[in-house]
């Protein structure tokens, strides 16, 4: 395995044991003799694997009795949409600082007034509004 780094906002590389164990269930996956690839999403072994992952996030950021972790598949967008269907009750204010701010506004509009009380769209979103 290469000792690379990446620095970027996007994907990073993954410790080499996490590459290993992934191989190995791409092959066989806790002993099923099926790819984790191919796997249902119902089966005992991967129920294994979210209860898990579900406990270790528990543990990890000291989530109380009474609270669930729920795994969404989706991208900013979707978180877009997820602050403004759980936080917007009838108002909210954006500051349009560019590309991302200025798509989160937009989805904000479906479900309620948005107000835009600093902009730097007057010199192309090249600094941060007081």
């Amino acid at each position: 395995m290469s000792n690379m780094h990446i620095f970027n906002a996007g994907p990073c590389k993954l410790p080499d044991i996490v590459l290993e164990k992934t191989a190995e269930a791409i092959n066989n996956f806790a002993g099923t003799g099926m790819s984790v690839l191919s796997i249902s999403h119902r089966t005992k072994e991967w129920d294994a694997v979210m209860n898990e992952t579900r406990a270790l996030w528990k543990e990890l950021l000291d989530i109380p009795d009474g609270y669930e972790v729920v795994f969404l598949s989706s991208g900013c967008t979707m978180e877009f949409l997820m602050v403004a269907l759980n936080f917007l009750e009838k108002k909210a204010a954006y500051v349009d600082t560019g590309v991302w701010s200025t798509k989160a506004l937009k989805t904000a509009k479906q479900f309620g007034e948005v107000v835009v009380p600093a902009s730097s769209e007057d010199r192309h979103y090249c600094y941060v509004p007081k």
